[in-house]
Order: C-alpha cells, then sequence, then structure tokens
C-alpha cells in the first residue's frame, strides 16, 4: 500500500518514537539508524521515522515550530504553502463570510490547517493516498476539518460555500519531478477552476508566478506574493474572494513588513506611458512581484521616476525615495559592457569581492565574476556592478546599493 511510508509511525510505539528523535543531522543518520535498530525497532519503523525527521527539519522554514507535530511526502513539502502565506489565504475566506471551504488538491493540508485555525469548515481533498494520510494526521487536532481521498473533480460541492485550489504543477517519474508549465496540464486544469468560478462560488486558486499575464481570467483579481525577495506564488481570486477595484496586486513581505502595490485595471487596460530616461541619480530594481503583476509602470510613476529602457524593469530617479517595492541604489559611473576594461577597473580599485546584477543581457553573473576576477589580486574593497542595456547598447554601471527600507509604505 501507498501508506506503508508512514503506517509504521501510527502506532504508539512509532509516534513516541519519532517524538524522540533530536535535530536530524544528515552526518549522524547512518549512526542513529544503527543504535535505532540495535535497539529492538524494526527497520521498517526506522525508516519512516529517520525519513520524517529529516522532513520535518526540513520543513521548518515553511512551517516553523508546526513541523514537529505533522508528517510529510517528499513532493507535498516541495509544493506545501508557506503557513504565513496559507495565513493570508484563509483570510481571504473569513473576510468574505466564508464558513464552508473545499480546499481541493490539499496537498499536506498547509491551507486546510490555516483555515481549520480559524474555525472554518474545512473539507481536504487529496487523490494521492499517501499524502491524503499524512494531511490526516496533521489535521487531527481540528474537529472540523475532515480529509477525502478523491480526485477533485469528483467531489460533491452541495453545501460548499468556498473552494480552494492548489493544483499540482509537477509531474513524477522514477527520475524525480518535472515542473508543468501549461495551466492546462495542471491537475486539477485552470479551466476546472473557471468553471467553479462560473457557479458563482467564492473560488481561489494558488498558481505558479510565472503563469503567464495572456492565461490570467479576465473577471479574476491576480496578486503575485513575494517574501524576502523571492516570488513564491500567484493568487487568483473570484467572486467574493475579489476586492472591489483590485485587479492586479504585488504583495511584498519582507523586513519592512508587508505591503501591496495595486491596480485596478486588467493587464491589456495598463499604461505603460512612462518616460525613458539617462541613468543619473539613483537606480531601482523593483521587486520580482511588481514586475510579474505587470506594475513596473505604477511604480516608475509613483517614484518619479523614469525608465532606463521600455523593455527593462530598471528605473532611475533624481531623488532617492524609500519603497518597500524596489531595491535602491545610488548610481557611481557608467561604464561600456566591456570585459577587458571591467577587468582593468577591477584591478585598479582592489576589488575583491564582486556583485553582479542583470537585467537584458545574456552574461551569466557567476561567468563574469570568475572574469574579472581572476588575476585581479583579490583586493579588499567591494563593488556592485548592474549590467543592462539601452536600446541596442550594453552598459555596465557601478552602483552603490541602500539597505532595506524601515517599515513599511503604502504607494
Amino acid at each position: 500500500m501507498a501508506t506503508d511510508a508512514i503506517s509504521p509511525l501510527l502506532t504508539v510505539e512509532g509516534w513516541e518514537l519519532l517524538s524522540s528523535l533530536g535535530p536530524y543531522s544528515e552526518a549522524g543518520s547512518l549512526k542513529l539508524n544503527e543504535s535505532l535498530r540495535r535497539a529492538g525497532h524494526s527497520p521498517e519503523l526506522v525508516a519512516a521515522a529517520l525519513t520524517q525527521s529529516r522532513l520535518r527539519a526540513k520543513a521548518e522554514t515553511k512551517f516553523g515550530e508546526f513541523a514537529r507535530q505533522m508528517l510529510f511526502t517528499p513532493a507535498g513539502l516541495e509544493q506545501a504553502t508557506r503557513l504565513g502565506i496559507a495565513a493570508l489565504h484563509a483570510q481571504r475566506f473569513t473576510t468574505a463570510g466564508i464558513t464552508k471551504v473545499a480546499d481541493l488538491g490539499c496537498g499536506i493540508g498547509a491551507d486546510s490547517l490555516a483555515m481549520a485555525s480559524l474555525d472554518i469548515h474545512v473539507t481536504a481533498v487529496e487523490m494521492d493516498e499517501l499524502t491524503a494520510a499524512c494531511t490526516t494526521v496533521n489535521l487531527m487536532p481540528f474537529p472540523h476539518a475532515t480529509v477525502l481521498h478523491a480526485k477533485a473533480e469528483d467531489v460533491d460541492l452541495t453545501g460548499i460555500d468556498g473552494v480552494w485550489l492548489d493544483p499540482a504543477r509537477r509531474t513524477t517519474s522514477t527520475s524525480g519531478t518535472t515542473r508543468l508549465f501549461d495551466p492546462e496540464a495542471f491537475s486539477p486544469p485552470l479551466s476546472f477552476v473557471e468553471k467553479l468560478a462560473d457557479s458563482g462560488k467564492a473560488v481561489g486558486v494558488k498558481m505558479g508566478p510565472g503563469i503567464p499575464h495572456e492565461a490570467v481570467p479576465g473577471p479574476a483579481e491576480a496578486q503575485w506574493v513575494s517574501v524576502n525577495g523571492d516570488v513564491v506564488e500567484a493568487g487568483l481570486y473570484f467572486n467574493a474572494l475579489a476586492r472591489p477595484g483590485v485587479r492586479r496586486a504585488a504583495l511584498v513581505i519582507g523586513a519592512h513588513g508587508t505591503s501591496e502595490l495595486t491596480s485596478p485595471v486588467p493587464f491589456d487596460a495598463a499604461r505603460q506611458d512612462v518616460a525613458t530616461g539617462p541613468v543619473a541619480g539613483y537606480l531601482y530594481e523593483p521587486d520580482g512581484a511588481v514586475i510579474r503583476a505587470g506594475l513596473v509602470a505604477d511604480l516608475a510613476r509613483s517614484l518619479g521616476a523614469h525608465l532606463l529602457d521600455e523593455h527593462i524593469a530598471y528605473m532611475c530617479a533624481d531623488e532617492l525615495v524609500e519603497t518597500p517595492f524596489a531595491r535602491a541604489y545610488k548610481v557611481l559611473e557608467v561604464k561600456p559592457f566591456n570585459v577587458k576594461a571591467l577587468k582593468s577597473w577591477v584591478k585598479a580599485n582592489r576589488i575583491g569581492v564582486l556583485d553582479i546584477k542583470k537585467r537584458g543581457v545574456s552574461t551569466t553573473p557567476e561567468e563574469l565574476r570568475r572574469q574579472l576576477l581572476t588575476g585581479s589580486g583579490k583586493g579588499p574593497n567591494k563593488a556592485t556592478l548592474v549590467l543592462t542595456r539601452i536600446g541596442d547598447e550594453r552598459i555596465a554601471i557601478v552602483v552603490e546599493p541602500f539597505g532595506p527600507v524601515d517599515g513599511p509604505r503604502a504607494l
């Protein structure tokens, strides 16, 4: 059976053994394996316990202390929503007054857990037997959470007010998992989500951040989310979950707190009428969520900035304006992108640490860094280069980065 991977743990002996294990150590796992088997534990139980111990350690980045009481599958953990983001999903339903939700394609139950903790009656549906078994354990503390081992498309939604979906965006084979990019190849496909939304139910779906703009359904609010600079998802919200006056949004979460940039118009009606201009003053690198949401022009207008090239997401302004939606750099010097000349510049300035950012050029930062630092003497100084192009001209901009902003600010 598929559940054999965790069934040894679903006993008093198994759960106590798993709970007794200290922090997981890859280096010490073999020795621990031998020690546990000498103590009389079966090979199956030891293997299951060590596997879950390793997955729990990995899961702490997404689930924090909750990971210590949960069960995982490798694929389920890989696609699982961070618990903090799952809480934002759940809040959408409570704000809309939705109390009965079906979580279709629930994986190991992150979103269901967040909903159940807000007293939402959640039906968690998962078609993989092992993953569904893990989710059953993970939701045991919540009496109003139910787990179904079923296909999302086959579930009777009578009496359900809202639906949350996290479609499987990977295929699994003996060689590992492969990411899917076509929304119609997901399980369930985006067309199934749209059909649910057409029924009038409150529907939300977690998509990969790379979803093409043309694939975003017309009635949906699309919100891209980044955490500490990493764009983690695009959420699509329909009917009662969609906010009035918001069609595109970039939610940026970081050291500053949480900030959001929104637009009331869809992609095809967005104003891209921002002027282009020279490299001068302060250079801004928009957060990835801002770029994905098509809000670069909106951000430029709010900063009083101009683009360097209409096709590239770098902008400059005369004044420094702190914003959570972009990283700011002071422009020090602009050079032609010439490897030989840049190598001489590195050596003359005794640069030993070189940070390279780039947009609009095919150069690999790691390879260029190796070329520029080899034979340079590795001096004590540090520098930052921004590589980009203006039209057909490739340039290298020497910049001084500014630190993260101190607090959230809405623009």
